[in-house]
């Protein structure tokens, strides 16, 4: 994450990021989420799973990282210690460009 964290600001104002807490076998509330964000010094805003929605997206590990188009089109999808600054730089471009 703190190479995505690098990449992040460059792209803020132009593509909605958010990091989606999840902790099999628990429900995280925002609060905790939100205290994590602010220790690690993360800038994005975070958001909890709710649901189903780890389970629709096939989430099945922790760090997965799923980029959606503007028609909710999955464009990115990796996982744990998968992607770069330089992939993300692509993904974050990409999805600005069809803004």
């Amino acid at each position: 994450m703190r190479r995505l964290k690098a990449v992040y600001p460059e792209y803020a104002g132009e593509v909605a990021f958010y990091a989606v807490g999840v902790h099999p076998g628990s429900v995280e509330d925002i609060a905790t989420l939100e205290r994590f964000r602010q220790e690690q010094g993360y800038p994005w805003p975070v958001a909890a799973a709710e649901g189903q929605l780890l389970a629709d997206l096939n989430v099945t590990i922790q760090s997965t990282k799923i980029a959606f188009d503007s028609q909710g089109v999955i464009t990115y999808r990796e996982g744990m210690g998968r992607g770069n600054p330089e992939v993300w730089r692509d993904v974050f471009r990409e999805l600005a460009e069809l803004q």
